[in-house]
C-alpha cells in the first residue's frame, strides 16, 4: 500500500499557494542485495548471490550500453536513456562540450505494467498516520516540511511537531 501524507503549498505568490497536496511517503530505498535476496524469496530456484550478480551485471550493461547511445529498454519496467544537461551558448562558433555540456544523465521511462495507468488502476491507497491525524482535526497542517501544530507549549504558542 502507498502510504499518503499531506503537505501545504508554502510558495509565495503561487498560484495554489496554501492548498494541500498529498505526497507518497518512501520507506529506506532497497539495495541490489535486498532485491535478489526479495527475488530469491519468490520460489526462485536461483540463489541471492546468483541473482544479485545477473543484477548488478546488468546495471554494469545498461550503463555501458548508454555511454554508448544506446537506450535500453526492460519489457514491463522501463526504457533508459541517456541525456545531458546543457548550458546555452549564443551561437555554434561558441558551443563547447566541455564547457556547455553541465552533466550527463539517465532518464527513464515506464514501459507495459509501469506505464502510469496501469499502477494508478492497481495501487491502494492509505493516509499516514500524521495524515490520519490531520483528517480527524487533531493536528493542523503547518508547511511543506511535514511539520504539524499541535497543542500549545508552555508559553501558549503552538508547539510544532516534524
Amino acid at each position: 500500500m502507498l502510504k499518503i501524507n499531506l503537505y501545504k503549498n508554502k510558495v509565495a505568490g503561487s498560484e495554489s499557494y496554501g492548498k494541500v497536496y498529498g505526497r507518497v511517503e518512501t520507506a529506506d530505498v532497497m539495495t541490489l542485495e535486498e532485491l535478489a535476496a526479495h527475488m530469491a524469496d519468490h520460489s526462485s530456484p536461483y540463489t541471492k548471490g546468483v541473482i544479485k550478480g545477473i543484477l548488478t551485471d546488468m546495471v554494469h550493461c545498461i550503463q555501458e550500453q548508454m555511454l554508448n547511445g544506446i537506450p535500453v529498454k526492460l519489457d514491463d519496467l522501463a526504457i533508459f536513456t541517456p541525456s545531458v544537461i546543457s548550458k546555452p551558448a549564443d551561437n555554434v562558433d561558441k558551443y563547447d562540450l566541455g564547457t556547455h555540456i553541465k552533466s550527463v544523465k539517465m532518464t527513464a521511462r515506464a514501459t507495459g505494467d509501469m506505464r502510469k495507468s496501469i499502477l494508478s488502476k492497481t495501487a491502494r491507497l492509505g493516509y499516514t498516520s500524521l495524515a490520519q491525524r490531520v483528517k480527524a482535526g487533531e493536528l493542523i497542517l503547518s508547511s511543506t516540511k511535514g511539520e504539524y501544530i499541535e497543542g500549545t507549549g508552555t508559553s501558549g504558542e503552538p508547539t510544532v511537531n516534524p
